[in-house]
């Protein structure tokens, strides 16, 4: 058996504070519970309904991290396996769980719609809707989402094709002999990315899906995840810092300034890995298995959410300490459920994909042998 790749402390923590923040964030946003509750704290209710959304930064910088070292830890791209292949494996381990999840919010949907008429419930589902959400095509045809945050596992595939793309035109553009300033291309590439995303593209809220809006995120990430690869030491990082400097003068975005620090910090551990903290301690434990099933809670804590919701309007009095009481209910209950999710859906579905690429390189191998 394959042994378990080595856990880095500093990115479970990252994952699991951000997780929480979501969940805690579309539990204030979407109510009903946290309309009442909100007298009780006003002020820490607002925040979480307008701010806590931030959080979202801190998967595209892990996102765009995790992708570098998994896909060219080297900064440039692995060889032995072919791009659309690793690109079908990505899609395979978004969609299968994805899948999953839109049955239960559909049904979710259908039970809270029993007991509330509100706007988080989403209309019964047609033919065409779920097929654009499979695809991954139901912001960009303007389809109405069955779920909250369903926009970033498209946007998290476009962003893995993105950078896939970059790594393969780096690539080409590296064969040849006698031109050793080609092995930072790849680098200069994800470079030019970021910058054509912080100076253009994140400016204009039309292009908010698609990837090249999320790139400066998520290219922060990818860089960062490349700062101790052989010969990239040296990398400017006087100059990434201008360009995040000179694209928050231009309009400042809390969002870009989250990520940037975020990066800062995934790039200043990978310097220097002595200051990451220990991982087999209690909260180490605690912070990784939350981490593993961040995105079964990602997927199913908006249905849970609404259940909940619904529950508690039609069965508990609408006063701020039950509604209160609820929505740490919703909270636990999607904990709960995303751990669920990831282990009995979630790392199947990984599975599948391992067996399914297992048997292809078996079969690629063997016809090498003939």
């Amino acid at each position: 058996m394959k042994p378990a790749a080595p856990r880095w402390a500093h990115v479970d923590a990252l994952k699991a504070v951000a997780c929480q923040l979501i969940v805690l964030h579309h539990l204030a946003f979407y109510g009903p519970m946290s309309d009442t509750a909100a007298e009780l704290a006003p002020e820490l209710i607002g925040w979480l309904s307008q701010h806590a959304r931030v959080a979202v930064q801190v998967f595209l910088v892990l996102g765009g991290f995790l992708a570098a070292r998994s896909l060219a830890p080297q900064a440039r791209l692995k060889p032995g396996v072919a791009p659309w292949e690793l690109l079908g494996d990505r899609y395979a381990r978004l969609v299968l769980p994805y899948a999953a999840m839109l049955l239960i919010s559909i049904a979710a949907s259908a039970l809270a719609r029993e007991w509330m008429d509100h706007d988080s419930i989403s209309d019964p589902p047609r033919l065409g809707q779920l097929l654009a959400h499979l695809l991954l095509l139901h912001d960009l045809l303007g389809v109405e989402a069955l779920s909250a945050g369903v926009w970033y596992v498209a946007i998290d595939f476009q962003l893995y094709a993105m950078l896939l793309a970059l790594l393969v035109l780096a690539r080409r553009l590296e064969q040849g002999e006698g031109r050793p300033q080609r092995r930072y291309l790849a680098p200069v590439l994800v470079l030019l990315g970021v910058a054509a995303a912080l100076l253009y593209f994140n400016l204009e809220p039309d292009w908010a899906v698609w990837a090249p809006y999320f790139f400066g995120a998520y290219g922060l990430g990818v860089l960062a995840g490349w700062w101790t690869a052989p010969r990239l030491r040296l990398m400017p990082l006087a100059a990434l810092a201008l360009l995040v400097g000179v694209a928050l003068l231009i309009e400042f975005r809390t969002r870009i300034a989250v990520a940037a620090a975020v990066a800062l910090l995934l790039a200043l551990l990978q310097w220097r890995p002595q200051w990451v903290p220990r991982a087999d301690g209690r909260l180490g434990r605690l912070t990784a298995a939350i981490s593993r099933s961040s995105y079964g809670v990602f997927l199913v804590h908006f249905p849970v959410c609404l259940v909940v919701n619904a529950a508690f309007t039609e069965f508990v009095p609408a006063e701020p300490v039950p509604q209160a009481l609820g929505m740490l209910v919703a909270w636990g209950a999607s904990m709960v459920a995303g751990a669920l999710f990831h282990r009995h859906v979630e790392q199947r579905a990984m599975a599948w994909v391992a067996a399914r690429r297992a048997r292809v390189q078996g079969h690629s191998g063997s016809f090498r042998t003939r």
